[in-house]
């Protein structure tokens, strides 16, 4: 896949009206109140929406958030699957899921930190944002409605792509958390548009692509989390490019039972044993050093106030589960990273949301903000732990997107990437 995209310093935006992809997927208050608990996410868009908009651009901007029913029907269908009586369904309940999901707090967040006015459309390519996105002048921001409230976005509808593209004169993606599904607004409207990549899936490009095609070397990945069947592609790949591999997490026990060793109670997929294996027989093959955890703190029970002990790596007794690898896996996994050249981390070492189970996490992350590499962080739970430690800004890059940032390292072509003019 070629990363090598035209970005919007590539392209004539004065006085085009700008069709600007962005992620404004954010946390919302669970009381319904419409606050956004982290506004991250928006003010990642800022720097290209201030470069169209001096450009003397109009920007419509739209984005997704959540994952609400976009009819009725489909409603009924998943609330049903959750156990909820068909009956007792309502047309108004389904209307108040939409309402919890609409992105006019975010329009009205953008406005403070734009320090211009945001309109906000009422639909997403219905009269109300043919209408305004009609209107709209240079130096104008419009955001429309959450595109997943058209069923055809997640299904790549061309007709709803069409009616999008149809309101701007030029495209611009800068939802790296969304390229890698082919939806109607990350990828069909490129079908319709020039199309181009914000500042911000420049920046990813340029410095995961980088790291995965000409590392500065030694390369160290890193890769945690739950489950193994996540994570084999992107061992597969880097196997193929790093020197060292460190696996942690609970997927860490289904390489210690491949081996033969007792894993207790924790965290297991026996139907990826024999795949474990694989991987450590192409890491033997390939010469790449694959480590895996040497002890394990375990605990006698998923809590955070579990009792705890540590046991050498495949001693697990029976009843007791793995919850965080131990400290001299912990001096193993940070002295691995104390000569990298580039490191690349992607999952948490233990159950990084209990304290009693994230020193493994901490101490990573720490090591990290130490070390002189270039350390590429890849969304999700890394990123997560390496900003509420405070060392967010000892990172070389933290990625906005962990389900895209993963298939990047897969080597799986990102639809919405891959839909960009190359330069």
């Amino acid at each position: 896949m070629n990363y090598n995209k035209k970005t919007v310093r590539d392209v004539d935006a004065a006085g085009k009206k700008v069709l600007l992809r962005c992620d404004f997927n954010v946390p919302m208050a669970k009381d319904g109140s419409g606050v956004i608990t982290d506004d991250k996410r928006i003010r990642a868009a800022l720097p290209t929406i201030q470069y169209l908009l001096d450009q003397g651009a109009a920007v419509i901007a739209c984005s997704h958030m959540g994952k609400p029913a976009a009819t009725f029907e489909t409603y009924v269908k998943k609330q049903t699957e959750k156990g909820k009586d068909p009956a007792s369904l309502t047309e108004e309940a389904w209307k108040q899921s939409l309402a919890a999901l609409s992105l006019k707090p975010v329009a009205a967040r953008l406005s403070e930190l734009l320090g211009r006015e945001v309109l906000m459309a009422d639909d997403v390519v219905g009269p109300d944002a043919q209408a305004k996105a009609a209107a709209l002048q240079p130096g104008q921001v419009l955001l429309l409605e959450n595109t997943r409230f058209e069923k055809g976005e997640t299904k790549n509808d061309p007709a709803l792509a069409e009616k999008l593209a149809g309101m701007a004169e030029l495209y611009v993606s800068d939802a790296f958390g969304a390229v890698h599904r082919a939806h109607a607004s990350t990828a069909g409207v490129a079908q319709y548009l020039p199309a181009v990549s914000g500042f911000l899936i420049q920046r990813e490009l340029e410095v995961i692509g980088g790291a995965l095609a000409n590392p500065k070397r030694p390369l160290v990945a890193i890769l945690g989390g739950s489950k193994v069947s996540s994570k084999i592609g992107v061992i597969n790949n880097l196997l193929e490019i790093a020197d060292t591999i460190i696996i942690g997490g609970g997927m860490a026990y289904t390489f210690s039972a491949a081996q033969g060793g007792q894993v207790g109670d924790s965290l297991l997929e026996a139907d990826w044993m024999e795949y474990a294996l694989e991987m450590l027989q192409k890491a033997a093959d390939k010469g790449v050093k694959l480590l895996l955890p040497v002890d394990t703190v375990c605990a006698d029970k998923f809590a955070p106030d579990a009792a705890s002990q540590v046991v050498k790596a495949g001693q697990i007794p029976d009843g007791w589960q793995g919850l965080d690898i131990g400290p001299e896996t912990v001096s193993l996994y940070c002295d691995a990273v104390k000569d990298a050249g580039t490191v690349i981390w992607n999952g948490p070492m233990g159950v990084f949301e209990f304290p009693a189970f994230a020193k493994g996490t901490e101490a990573v992350a720490e090591a990290l903000s130490k070390t002189d590499a270039i350390t590429i962080i890849g969304g999700g739970d890394s990123a997560a732990a390496v900003q509420q430690l405070g060392y967010a800004d000892k990172m070389t890059h933290i990625s906005t997107g962990g389900g895209a940032s993963l298939e990047f390292m897969e080597g799986k072509e990102l639809p919405g990437v891959a839909c960009l003019l190359d330069k």
